[in-house]
């Protein structure tokens, strides 16, 4: 009986999965988030793959590196989270005029494989973040000489 509830609570979980990211893609046709507060301002992400790990490359131009935020859930969902604040001056002779426009973005995505969590590196140079993460690989299995005495 416990895997009949096992077995829906993930076909369950599929389905919120699936139409969560229907309307991800709706919104984001419209450039704006699924709550009316987000902003989403899309980046350029390129993800490449190496025999022992995976590297992500975001281009985020005009970002401040303090108000970026990278998180991995569950070792498998990469969150790339930040905020851009752009502002002007103008100033005239009989006025100054200052004006600021903030911008948030989030981007989550499912790596194609399990990484150690531990080991990641993230860099932020002229406007590119690249994420290094050492894939994770099950123990190999060791075989013990069994002595049979007859």
């Amino acid at each position: 009986m416990s895997e009949l509830i096992l077995w829906k609570d993930e076909e369950m979980n599929k389905l919120r999965r699936d139409i969560d990211r229907l309307f991800d893609r709706c919104w984001c046709d419209f450039g704006i988030g699924r709550f009316l507060g987000e902003v989403s301002e899309g980046f350029s992400l390129q993800v490449s793959e190496t025999e022992d790990a995976l590297i992500v490359k975001a281009v985020l131009e005009g970002v401040n590196p303090e108000n970026l935020d990278v998180s991995i859930t569950n070792d498998i969902l990469l969150t790339i989270r930040g905020e851009k604040k752009i502002g002007t001056a103008e100033e005239s002779g009989y006025y100054h005029s200052v004006k600021r426009r903030f911008t948030s973005f989030t981007r989550t995505f499912r790596l194609p494989c399990r990484v150690r969590v531990g080991e990641i590196k993230a860099t932020y140079k002229k406007g590119i973040l690249n994420i290094i993460m050492p894939k994770w690989k099950p123990q190999k299995a060791r075989g013990i000489k069994v002595e049979i005495h007859a």
